[in-house]
């Protein structure tokens, strides 16, 4: 039986470091996952444009939902940056308007608090562009991965430059 023990423990060594190869690669990174000019499509607003059938999965219907549980999403109006969950809250857009030809890319996403303690993160900014601008104003759409110790059941503050928004619960 001792014969069996070497051959065990390099097996169990082998999973453990597979596991946390697995585990590592489930934490999202805090660059962008993409960024595009304009503004993210809501989801409701991409099921009905692609002509598909909204499914109900055990919610309740309008009629049976209260108007307690609705939440008013403000609608961007480009005085301060707009900041939404994608993919059932899998993502967060951020929206900063600004100049087509210089447009505000954020560059990474860090937590400043945890779910529960506040469920706060904060957006950097690269530094403003030197060059010449055009003086349009459209917005433009950097999009994250929710960082994994905040959570989608609790408003998250975002931090964005010297403004914060709040984002409702998903």
């Amino acid at each position: 039986m001792t014969s069996l023990t070497g051959p065990r423990r390099l097996l169990l060594a082998g999973l453990a470091i597979a596991s946390a190869l697995v585990l590592t690669g489930c934490n999202p990174g805090s660059g962008a996952v993409e960024d595009f000019p304009g503004l993210p499509v809501a989801e409701e607003e991409a099921t009905d444009e692609a002509g598909g059938e909204e499914t109900n999965l055990g919610g309740g219907t309008e009629e049976e939902t209260d108007e307690e549980d609705t939440i008013e999403v403000p609608e961007p109006t480009g005085d301060e940056p707009f900041v939404q969950y994608l993919d059932d809250g899998g993502k967060l857009a951020v929206t900063i308007w600004g100049s087509s030809t210089c447009p505000v890319v954020p560059t990474e996403i860090t937590v400043l608090a945890e779910a529960g303690e506040g469920n706060a993160v904060e957006v950097k900014l690269p530094e403003p562009e030197t060059g010449p601008c055009t003086a349009d104003y459209v917005p433009h759409t950097t999009v994250f991965w929710t960082p994994v110790f905040t959570t989608t059941t609790e408003p998250l503050e975002v931090t964005i430059g010297d403004q914060v928004v709040t984002v409702p619960i998903k």
